[in-house]
């Protein structure tokens, strides 16, 4: 690296005693040599034996939908594909995908500007929630301001009061500031608290599914929903894509447009 620096006469990496993190000249030396890199790994795949898919793929997708969804949909690829290897990333911190050598990313919600090439694949909902055994005892909601006069629970690592939006779109926007009576910083943990009764809480509708099918939870004020999040699939650049990124693409978009949690409910 040092000899590189030399040659090209720019600092690419920041050292300190803990970490080396990229300069901007060397994220630009990276996005510009990605794609090089991946033509030549494309090229030396159609020169094996059998012109095959094979080789290392790393996929990333959140914590909780990576690993009820994404998991199996990994697994059934890696069955199909013999000659492929996955790391499999689950994180709720949005990786960078060039600094991470990252081929695929599972991301839920809107993309900020940048050079990622994102294909939707499906829609998610935030839905406020409750056990039937509560409503049955504090009564239901009406509106979204009736949430002053009820416990909440939230999932979040940041303990202090928060703010719930309703609405928007076609609807007018509402902006509910809540202070939670139970704050956990895991959503499973919150859910179990939500099942036994503790009040009503917010979820994203794929982590609440089965507890919705089964009863155990029931979904609040869905006319108040904000508008749901996109579900997508991204990868650093659309072009030069390996062999084996672009037939696990194609196979997770195909598996997770037949997810009923991706679908609006």
């Amino acid at each position: 690296m040092a000899g590189l620096e030399e040659r090209l006469g720019v600092r690419l990496v920041e050292r300190t005693t803990r970490r080396l993190a990229p300069t901007e000249a060397g994220r630009a030396l990276a996005e510009r040599v990605r794609p090089l890199l991946a033509g030549y790994d494309e090229a030396m795949q159609a020169a094996g034996e059998d012109g095959g898919i094979r080789g290392l793929l790393r996929v990333t997708a959140p914590l909780v939908f990576g690993r009820r969804h994404v998991t199996p949909i990994v697994a059934r690829f890696l069955d199909l594909q013999p000659h492929v290897r996955i790391d499999f990333v689950l994180s709720d911190r949005w990786l960078d995908m060039v600094e991470e050598k990252l081929d695929v990313a599972v991301r839920i919600g809107a993309l900020a500007d940048s050079p990622l090439i994102a294909r939707k694949v499906g829609e998610v909902r935030r839905v406020l929630i409750a056990s039937p055994a509560y409503l049955a005892a504090h009564g239901v909601p009406c509106t979204p301001d009736d949430l002053q006069t009820h416990e909440l629970v939230t999932a979040s690592t940041n303990a202090l009061a928060s703010e719930w939006r309703f609405g928007g779109g076609r609807k007018r926007e509402l902006l509910i500031r809540v202070t939670p009576r139970l704050n956990v910083n895991e959503i499973d943990a919150m859910l179990i608290a939500l099942r036994a009764g503790r009040g009503i809480g917010r979820a994203l509708s794929y982590q609440v599914a089965d507890d919705l099918a089964a009863g155990t939870l029931v979904r609040l004020l869905p006319d108040f929903e904000p508008p749901p999040l996109n579900v997508q699939l991204v990868v650093p650049s659309a072009r030069h894509l390996p062999a084996r990124t672009r037939a696990f693409l194609d196979y997770a978009a195909k598996s997770l447009r037949v997810l009923d949690v991706v679908k609006p409910i």
